[in-house]
């Protein structure tokens, strides 16, 4: 008889291009190979699919958080491991995130503002600097650092593994594998 998995939610946080997807990425790839039932959340696919209908103003911002955490809070509850990444860029939301979701692990990727610049290959940034872009988290919106995240990756400063083996030495440390 197999050992029931244990839901639990990690969630990514931080600027665009601070690499919240990529480490996500990777540590999905590495829960899924060890057995688990994984489901990932991405910013840019759950717009493209959940939350079409909404832009980025505060509250379309707070509306999409809050259906992320809707669906979050159903897929942890039922035993899946959910990594989710969205900029997520106030700190009301992600704490409501917090007291909804089973098991929550808050996952702040901190980098500061001109290495995500540098990584932009889609340009949003300096679209958001000449006014192109409105409500740019960043530039001209603004985005509220975690408190108390469960793990800080240093992604401007780190490789993508050592971000990567700070998630799985943390969800080990937390019972979670």
């Amino acid at each position: 008889m197999c050992q029931e998995q244990i839901g639990f939610t990690l969630w990514f946080t931080g600027l665009p291009c601070s690499g919240k997807t990529a480490v996500a990425n990777r540590v999905a790839a590495i829960l899924k190979d060890r057995g688990l039932s994984v489901e990932r959340l991405d910013g840019d696919v759950v717009r493209q699919d959940l939350t079409r209908d909404l832009g980025f103003s505060k509250k379309d911002r707070d509306e999409n958080i809050r259906r992320v955490t809707f669906v979050t809070k159903l897929l942890s509850r039922n035993g899946v491991a959910v990594l989710t990444s969205f900029i997520s860029p106030y700190r009301e939301m992600r704490d409501r995130a917090r007291r909804e979701v089973t098991n929550f692990v808050e996952i702040y990727a901190k980098c500061p503002v001109e290495v995500c610049m540098e990584r932009d290959i889609k340009g949003m940034y300096q679209k958001a600097i000449r006014g192109e872009i409105k409500e740019f988290t960043g530039v001209s919106d603004p985005y509220e650092e975690p408190l108390h995240p469960e793990i800080v990756l240093e992604t401007g400063k780190e490789t993508l593994e050592q971000s990567v083996q700070k998630v799985i030495t943390k969800l080990g440390e937390l019972g979670y594998l």
